[in-house]
């Protein structure tokens, strides 16, 4: 079975494309969302964050977001330290969901795919693309955050030049219609 990563900058539409290759019957997996459950759920991954950020990262058992936001995204070395204890924790239960997937390909959504070097467990990789202020206008429309707390999640992610040679595929998402046929274009190569 292949595995396709799919990854883009922040309000770029991977979202969107992952939900297009969901409609085609693909399955999808959403690191970030998966993530977050086992920073929720995950015992040995939840004690290493208290660890490392404080008490604080939850309350009442729940996971402090904006707390650990916060701490991270202003603090390069904390946003390496945090993902070194979630990315192999995601990493073993990607691994655990695939195998239980009945498919051609599997699509993995994954935010900092190249970043992170997760590009290189994967067969393909998407690429999606918007213009920057097309993007951070959907940020704002879509997150409840200001202007200069998407710019600083913006510089913690590598910019789209860097990310294109790396690439099999780059989906331009900026019309809908157009985005669903580089959708069926790219699926249609990898199911033949």
């Amino acid at each position: 079975m292949l595995v396709i990563g799919l990854t883009g900058g922040i309000g770029s539409g991977k979202s969107t494309v992952a939900k297009m290759f969901a409609d085609l019957g693909v399955p999808i997996y959403i690191a970030d969302d998966e993530a977050k459950k086992l920073m929720h759920d995950d015992l040995s991954v939840k004690n290493q964050i208290i660890e490392l950020l404080g008490v604080e990262s939850y309350i009442e058992e729940e996971l402090n977001r904006p707390f650990i936001a916060d701490k991270v995204f202003n603090n390069k070395e904390l946003l390496e330290k945090l993902n070194s204890i979630v990315h192999p924790a995601v990493a073993d239960h990607f691994v655990k969901w695939k195998n239980k997937q009945k498919s051609e390909y599997v699509i993995k959504e994954a935010a900092i795919l190249f970043e992170n070097g997760g590009y290189q467990q994967c067969d393909f990789t998407i690429l999606v693309t918007a213009p920057e202020e097309t993007r951070i206008k959907r940020v704002l429309k879509r997150d409840n955050t200001t202007k200069s707390q998407v710019l600083a999640r913006l510089k913690n992610q590598w910019k789209d030049s860097k990310k294109i040679p790396l690439a099999n595929f780059v989906i331009i998402n900026t019309k809908l219609e157009e985005t669903w046929l580089q959708v069926k274009k790219i699926h249609n190569k990898v199911i033949l």
